[in-house]
């Protein structure tokens, strides 16, 4: 059975302010991702911010895959 990790409400408040969106992102980092096309550079445009703080992205290659707080690093672009 999986876990959520608890995020403080400060930290989610300021998540959503640095990454509203269609704010454009680039990747740095994504942890143990095993798809080959997730490269750092990679660039996209975010979705939302859920409630885990996990940041929601179309990616340039055709994924919507999230990035986690705390373990995944993007950084704002636009």
């Amino acid at each position: 059975m999986g876990f959520m990790l608890q995020i403080r409400p400060d930290v989610l408040k300021k998540l959503r302010e640095d990454y509203p969106p269609g704010c454009k992102v680039e990747l740095i980092e994504m942890f143990e991702e095993p798809r080959k096309d997730m490269v750092p550079g990679l660039t996209g445009e975010v979705l939302m911010v859920d409630d885990a703080g996990g940041v929601h992205i179309a990616w340039a290659n055709g994924s919507t895959l999230a990035v986690s707080h705390g373990i995944d690093v993007i950084r704002r672009i636009d």
